[in-house]
């Protein structure tokens, strides 16, 4: 597995689950999802060279990219050995970069998306956001949880978004996407399920907050339109099947009541705001359906038992010894679980764990988002 985070650690123990010998790589020693496999591999998945020698000392059956910053063109090697690359050394290409993955979905296969530039050099961000018009979302072309993006409003914040772009991306892709900023009424995540039988499977839509581009919580089931689901649920199956191979994808849409529904990323792998899962409110959560869908074992349906809702631990120091205070708190209250990710260094803002509610379909969501919330408050890292 390359990249060894949060959500590596709860696929690795869904794989563990089902017997599978894990080995997790990440470019840092004692990431999550390493204290939980059989093995670790410490090194710089962006060293093409260092990435091919682990592949030659494990010899794996499969390899399950977990991260953005990866020497992609590796994959297609490792691919041609007969190697399983989740879902497919093409999804990864091209989704570990936000202009081909927009460029498929817009030009290749039409789906809606905001208007878009891209600008290599500030030069080219002023002439870009000039033309899509103000507001704008500026982002990294490579990056993932909101690191490096901006809502700008006016041309005085475009020095400080370059800057932001630039500082937040991840690889050596130094390259920004100017996005036309949609007024939506929500957004969602639609988790897509592509099965080596061919059987698309989706499960019930995850709502979310985001600040600065990064999860804050997120709840499920996310009540929409049926018309609207339906049109999600169809760009995300043509999305996937362009992208070939099989898994689970965190498939973004905006939603808006005046504009419909819009197509904004996409990831091969579980996400982040669909950790909600791990409040049991389906049969397989997130992980487990990924597991599954990638050893190629059928999965003949995703039932949705009850409602849930997710809410970050975020850390408010600097250490690298970090515990915890508050989780006897959140442990206390009825209908909830917390988990700390172990992340051996806190930053400020860093993401360091996640509460998680849940209660029956027809109980108050607004009162489950806030108990939830609540209840990550508590959690203090020191």
């Amino acid at each position: 597995m390359l990249g060894s985070g949060e959500l590596g650690k709860e696929f690795v123990i869904a794989c563990k689950r089902l017997g599978q010998y894990v080995v997790a790589c990440d470019s840092y020693d004692d990431a999550p999802a390493m204290q939980v496999a059989d093995e670790r591999r410490v090194f710089s998945m962006l060293d093409g060279d260092a990435l091919m020698k682990v592949v030659e000392e494990v010899n794996p059956d499969i390899i399950v990219p977990e991260i953005e910053a990866i020497r992609t063109e590796k994959l297609f090697e490792c691919e041609e050995r007969g190697i399983q690359v989740v879902p497919s050394a093409r999804a990864v290409n091209f989704t570990m970069n936000r202009k081909a993955i927009r460029e498929l979905a817009h030009t290749e296969l039409g789906l809606k998306t905001a208007n878009y530039q891209y600008a290599k050099t500030y030069e080219e961000l002023v002439e870009a956001s000039r033309e899509i018009g103000f507001p704008c979302i500026i982002k990294p072309l490579m990056s993932s949880s909101g690191h490096g993006q901006s809502k700008v409003d006016t041309p005085e914040e475009l020095p400080a978004a370059w800057e932001c772009a630039c500082g937040g991306a991840r690889g050596d892709l130094k390259e920004v996407i100017v996005e036309q900023f949609i007024p939506f009424d929500y957004e969602i995540t639609l988790l897509t399920v592509t099965q080596q039988n061919g059987n698309t499977l989706f499960c019930a839509p995850i709502g979310h907050v985001q600040k600065g581009g990064d999860y804050r919580e997120s709840f499920q089931p996310r009540v929409m339109n049926s018309e609207h689901l339906k049109v999600a649920q169809d760009m995300a199956a043509k999305v996937t099947a362009a992208l070939t191979g099989a898994g689970i994808w965190g498939v973004e849409f905006f939603v808006s009541e005046k504009e419909g529904v819009i197509f904004s990323e996409l990831s091969p792998r579980p996400h982040d705001t669909g950790m909600v899962t791990l409040a049991q409110t389906q049969n397989l959560s997130e992980f487990e359906l990924h597991a599954r869908a990638v050893l190629h074992l059928p999965i003949p349906e995703i039932t949705l038992y009850r409602q849930g809702t997710s809410a970050v631990i975020l850390s408010e120091v600097e250490t690298d010894k970090p515990d915890y205070t508050g989780v006897a708190d959140v442990c206390a209250a009825s209908c909830t679980d917390i988990r700390i990710f172990k992340k051996p260094v806190a930053h400020v803002g860093r993401r360091m764990g996640v509460v998680v509610c849940w209660d029956d379909l027809n109980a108050s969501q607004d009162a489950l988002r806030d108990k939830c919330k609540s209840l990550a408050a508590k959690v203090t890292v020191v």
